[in-house]
């Protein structure tokens, strides 16, 4: 996909000339708290001009580039959006570009063994945003999708094919004929079960032919280390290494946190109160019509504070306390603008050990298996992991998640079994404080 780029200055005038409705799309992510709207003007031959219109207004064209490639996107963004010059981005952005030329000068009539990219380093480093310009910018067939999605699909395909000789080697010739490219964003492995399939996935995927671009905040080795039976999983590994490039995104700025205006999202409850996030609702629901019915999420019904057309709110306990799933809230942020969530508690916790019980069939002998330890969960864990892909989830979509806890941010999560994957929640919910969140 090719993106024309145009730097713009807008000059406002009353008796300027609208573009007519035709040619004007209002972006679905307006930040309520600012008077103007973000609409994107279509211009001929497929260009498009992003600009800040209030009611009418008279653009004119500064400077035009081109966006075509992952290359051409970080450029752009460094030279006319203040990204930080980063050296680490610019190795990976490198290798990004190396393997989209690659999927565009390869020949149509024969899969040529082209190397993927697997993007590692800490939270903030901009690797997810590297392999959305790459993504964007593909002229090839791909999916692009978070890992636990790709996990969840595999999964339900896998039970479709059911009876079939090799299941995992019929879904990987599905997908090769679906995309030629599947990019997934947080590659993370904590289930023994997801960790036997990838264990043969990955080495039949990249038999069929799929380019695989990821992210992660591991580097593969590192992948499933402290895992039951493990060495199911090492395939997995040395495939990742076989056929991706292994890229350290590493660089010491984290660009989540670069200045920006500032746009509270998160308060610590004074109380019984929900000042702030009682101030936020009626901010986001004016002139909409607000409701304390259960909202209906496929099958399930969810207790609300109050909900409008597009803005929910829920307490912790509503959302992280139930038996919801990544699909669920994947519904939610398609349904609502915005999430607000109150009576967060603190989620931090001791470990507590835990051990498989061994039952009457283990027999008088002491067996291995029925003795073998289970992960440290603390007694928030189950919730802190809905709250892990709720946070995901409004991230990706940009979906505002406001928030009302009783411990300031930073002191959230300081103990427990998910303190590594707690750190990319973290650091998401601190970019959700900055105004440039959910803009276009």
């Amino acid at each position: 996909m090719m993106r024309a780029i145009f730097v713009v200055k807008m000059l406002f005038s009353s008796g300027a000339n609208e573009p007519t409705a035709g040619q004007i799309h209002t972006n679905p992510y307006i930040n309520p708290y600012k008077s103007k709207k973000r609409r994107v003007i279509k211009l001929r031959s497929g260009a498009s001009l992003s600009a800040d219109v209030a009611t009418t207004g008279r653009a004119y064209i500064l400077r035009a580039m081109t966006i075509d490639s992952p290359l051409s996107a970080w450029q752009y963004a460094v030279e006319q959006k203040g990204f930080v010059q980063d050296e680490a981005q610019e190795h990976a952005v490198r290798a990004l570009q190396k393997c989209h030329d690659a999927l565009h000068q390869a020949s149509h009539e024969r899969r040529a063994a082209i190397t993927g990219v697997y993007l590692w380093g800490p939270v903030g480093r901009g690797k997810t945003w590297l392999m959305d310009q790459f993504y964007n910018t593909l002229r090839v067939p791909a999916r692009r999708q978070h890992f636990h999605h790709f996990m969840g699909w595999v999964h339900q395909r896998s039970f479709q094919l059911t009876g079939t000789a090799d299941p995992l080697k019929a879904l990987a010739q599905e997908l090769a004929r679906e995309v030629r490219v599947l990019c997934f964003d947080e590659l993370f492995v904590n289930d023994i079960g997801d960790a036997i399939i990838l264990g043969r996935l990955f080495q039949v995927m990249f038999d069929e032919g799929v380019v695989v671009v990821c992210t992660s905040n591991q580097p593969p080795d590192q992948l499933y280390a402290d895992g039951f039976n493990r060495d199911r999983f090492t395939p997995a590994i040395a495939a990742i290494k076989q056929h991706m490039q292994v890229i350290a995104v590493d660089g010491g700025e984290d660009h989540r946190l670069h200045p920006g205006a500032a746009l509270q999202r998160y308060w610590v409850a004074a109380g019984d109160q929900s000042g702030g996030l009682a101030e936020a609702f009626k901010v986001l629901t004016v002139g909409q019509s607000v409701s304390s019915d259960p909202v209906k999420v496929g099958h399930r019904s969810i207790n609300v504070v109050q909900a409008s057309p597009t803005v929910l709110w829920c307490r912790y306990a509503d959302l992280c306390e139930q038996p919801l799933a990544a699909m669920d809230f994947m519904a939610l942020c398609d349904r609502f603008n915005a999430i607000l969530m109150s009576e967060v508690p603190n989620l931090s916790a001791q470990k507590r050990e835990g051990r498989i019980a061994r039952g009457t069939e283990d027999g008088v002998e002491r067996v291995a298996a029925g003795d073998r330890e289970l992960p440290q969960l603390s007694v928030h864990d189950d919730g802190v992991r809905r709250f892990i892909a709720l946070v995901d989830e409004c991230y990706d979509r940009k979906v505002p998640l406001y928030l009302e806890a009783s411990v300031p941010m930073d002191a959230l999560y300081t103990e427990g079994y998910l303190e590594f994957p707690f750190r990319r929640t973290l650091s998401r919910l601190q970019e959700m404080q900055l105004q440039r969140f959910a803009e276009a």
